[in-house]
């Protein structure tokens, strides 16, 4: 892609808003990742090119934001997160979902630009609080959500709806006083 804008970079990822020139590189790795994903993923946002207009069309309005992470050198795409369900007011906080990809994942790319992310989430966006929500089964991301600095806050069963049941997750959080005492911490 030319005349990329990201929106923070720092070491080996970049973070970027997600645009439909992205199609065929997501395609691509959504495919070799459909199983992988599958359990974790309410459905996948990648199958026609006109479901992934009617998927970018959600961040058209305030509620969502969609965001990709990708590598610094190459430019190549290794995740994907979105901010979802933004509230403003008093709360300044959302929740978000994000994916890694097989030919990429354990590498540390996710790590790296969720933390990109949440730092531009409580400083461009001017959110207070972000949200995460995951399955309990789901190890690796359980693992990787708290190395970002997200702490459990709670349990809520029957959850969500995905790969044809409903299931529990377990609720994270982290805000920005929390990122502040990492930050005094390092």
């Amino acid at each position: 892609m030319t005349d990329v804008i990201y929106l923070a970079q720092e070491g080996r990822v970049a973070i970027r808003y997600i645009c439909l020139a992205d199609f065929d590189e997501l395609s691509v790795l959504h495919q070799e990742s459909a199983e992988m994903l599958a359990r974790w993923m309410p459905g996948p946002p990648v199958v026609t090119y006109e479901d992934f207009e009617g998927y970018l069309s959600r961040f058209d309005g305030p509620l969502h934001e969609g965001f990709l992470i990708c590598r610094s050198d190459s430019g190549a795409i290794v995740g994907r997160v979105n901010v979802n369900n933004i509230i403003r007011g008093t709360h300044q906080s959302a929740t978000i979902g994000y994916s890694a990809y097989a030919s990429t994942t354990g590498r540390g790319y996710l790590t790296e630009g969720l933390r990109l992310l949440v730092g531009y989430a409580f400083g461009e966006m001017e959110l207070h609080r972000l949200e995460a929500n995951i399955q309990p089964s789901n190890t690796a991301s359980l693992s990787l959500i708290e190395r970002v600095g997200f702490k459990r806050e709670g349990y809520s069963p029957r959850f969500q709806f995905i790969d044809g049941a409903w299931r529990d997750h377990e609720r994270w959080a982290i805000t920005t006083e929390m990122t502040e005492m990492t930050n005094m911490a390092t």
